[in-house]
């Protein structure tokens, strides 16, 4: 069986495993679709290390083969990828913080003791039953393989401390920035505005629901108008370069909130005294938690939040690489790349 790993800069291999069996409290997916994240892009084009479990984390598929332990689950059912419920005896937990349950998150790093050789991008995946969640009956493979993003989206929209009427800011119209904007609206934010320097995916934003669209350049300004020059009561980064982390400052108001959720390979620099000045809260938000994931699938069942215009080209794993390689250049006119393992 071929899965497909990123081991470099610019370098994606297939490489042959074994079919998978299932560990005792483990179970087989046959995969249906892997959706590319940002994370495995940014790794593609950067060659920083990656681990193997996450490389393909956005993935959906049916259950073919389960432990002998395991009774929660059986063959045949449809499932989407995500993280136990909290341990309860981490330290994390003990200390009153299960939302930071240290197992989970170790989950969400794919450094749990069951992680899997290879990730999603491959026909089969041998995982804990912890790692897979009942996929909502009313949404399609296509919707399922995109059910994680969203719940990256939907778990930063609850870390932000978005507030009923709120104005909110966008950074970046990718398929996080679109779906953290939905989630915004659907938390009761007042307007959400969202800058991005693409036309085409401004244009996408408006079709979602946006309140207005800007680019960079003018995102002060617009910002400014819509606020009557006081700013917005959240901002958030799903960019993740310095530069981004900066302008979410700026166009937050005195008091307001800028949260982190796009992945930034480098450092960046900060003015502190501006930080000092506006009294800013910077929260970051860093994957999600086990119930984040039904609700997000209640959500786009019942259409509160719409992933169909962000899936813009399906591929198998011999065109893995070429997508990788299009989605780092920089100037794709893709948002939401699947990969279906089983295409030849």
């Amino acid at each position: 069986m071929l899965a497909g790993l990123i081991t470099g800069a610019n370098q994606l291999e297939l490489r042959e495993f074994p079919t998978p069996t299932p560990a005792d409290n483990g179970v087989v997916v046959d995969i249906a679709y892997c959706g590319i994240c940002g994370t495995d892009v940014h790794a593609f084009a950067s060659g920083r290390s990656y681990r193997p479990a996450i490389c393909g984390h956005e993935w959906t598929g049916t259950i073919s083969a389960t432990g002998k332990a395991v009774t929660a689950r059986r063959e045949g059912d449809r499932v989407v990828v995500g993280v136990p419920a909290p341990c309860g005896s981490c330290a994390a937990c003990r200390g009153g913080h299960p939302l930071h349950c240290m197992t989970c998150v170790a989950f969400v790093h794919g450094r749990d003791p069951g992680a899997p050789l290879h990730g999603g991008f491959a026909p089969q995946l041998a995982v804990s039953v912890d790692r897979v969640i009942a996929a909502h009956p009313r949404l399609s493979d296509e919707v399922l393989a995109q059910v994680e993003p969203v719940t990256v989206s939907l778990h930063a929209v609850n870390r932000s401390g978005l507030r009923e009427g709120d104005t909110a800011v966008v950074l970046g119209a990718g398929p996080v920035g679109l779906t953290t904007m939905q989630c915004a609206l659907a938390a009761g934010a007042g307007q959400v505005l969202v800058v991005e320097p693409s036309g085409v995916r401004r244009a996408v934003a408006v079709a979602l629901g946006a309140t207005a669209v800007a680019t960079p350049e003018a995102a002060a300004d617009l910002t400014a108008e819509r606020t009557n020059g006081l700013g917005a009561d959240v901002v958030y980064d799903c960019v993740g370069g310095g530069e981004a982390l900066s302008t979410a400052v700026d166009l937050a108001r005195r008091g307001g909130s800028v949260c982190m959720i796009g992945l930034a390979d480098g450092s960046a620099s900060i003015t502190p005294g501006t930080w000092l000045r506006k009294e800013i809260t910077v929260v970051a938000a860093l994957g999600y938690v086990h119930h984040e994931f039904e609700t997000a699938m209640e959500m786009l069942a019942e259409g509160r939040i719409r992933v169909d215009t962000l899936h813009t080209s399906t591929t198998g794993l011999q065109g893995l690489a070429d997508a990788l390689n299009d989605l780092a250049s920089g100037s794709s006119v893709q948002l939401k790349v699947l990969v279906r393992p089983t295409w030849k």
